[in-house]
C-alpha cells in the first residue's frame, strides 16, 4: 500500500440544506453490517458524494442531493470560500474510499430547501432509482453537527459550520 502523503484526495462535494427554520438536514448512515454498531451510535451526516469526471462541483452537489434525499426544491444560497479536506483514520486508511485515497476535499454548498418534509425520501431516494445512503433523516441546528459526525470528519464540520453560520434563513438566529 502507497504511503499516506502519497495517495490523493477524492474530490467531493457536501450540501448544507437549510429548512425555514434554519435547521439543517442530517441523515443517519445505513448501517454497514458491524456487530459492535448500535442504533445509538450510528453516524449521521449531511449528504456528499463524488464528482465525477467532467462534471462541475456544483453540478455534483445537485445530483448527489437528489440521490440521496430525493430534494429537488431548493436554492442555492451559498458556497464555501474554500475546499475543506479530511483525511482518513489509519485503520481506513486503504479500505475506505476503494483504498485509492487518503480522505477527501470537499466543495461545499449550502441550499435553501423550499419544498414540503413529504418530498425528501431518503429510503427510496429518486424514486427507488438510487440505492439509499441513509436510513433516518431529522433537521438539526448547524452548530451541534461537528459531534454527530465521525470523528475524524469533525474538524471539517467544524469549518462547515463556520463556512455556513451566517447564512440566512427564516427564523435562524
Amino acid at each position: 500500500m502507497p504511503k499516506r502523503e502519497e495517495m490523493p484526495y477524492r474530490d467531493c462535494v457536501g450540501i448544507a440544506v437549510f429548512n425555514a427554520q434554519g435547521l439543517v438536514f442530517v441523515g443517519r448512515r445505513m448501517p454497514d453490517g458491524s456487530a459492535d454498531r448500535t442504533e445509538v451510535d450510528a453516524p449521521w451526516q449531511m449528504p456528499q458524494g463524488g464528482i465525477d469526471k467532467g462534471e462541475a462541483p456544483i453540478e455534483a452537489a445537485w445530483r448527489e442531493l437528489f440521490e440521496e434525499t430525493s430534494i429537488r426544491t431548493a436554492e442555492l444560497v451559498a458556497e464555501a470560500p474554500e475546499w475543506i479536506y479530511y483525511d482518513l483514520p489509519d485503520e481506513a486508511l486503504g479500505i475506505a474510499l476503494k483504498g485509492k485515497y487518503r480522505g477527501q476535499r470537499q466543495r461545499w454548498f449550502a441550499f435553501r430547501f423550499t419544498g414540503n418534509d413529504s418530498e425528501i425520501n431518503v429510503s427510496a431516494p429518486g424514486g427507488g432509482a438510487h440505492p439509499a445512503e441513509f436510513d433516518k433523516w431529522r433537521w438539526e441546528k448547524l452548530e451541534t453537527l461537528p459531534d454527530l459526525i465521525v470523528p475524524f470528519k469533525r474538524d471539517a464540520y467544524l469549518q462547515v459550520v463556520e463556512a455556513f453560520r451566517d447564512v440566512p434563513a427564516g427564523g435562524r438566529g
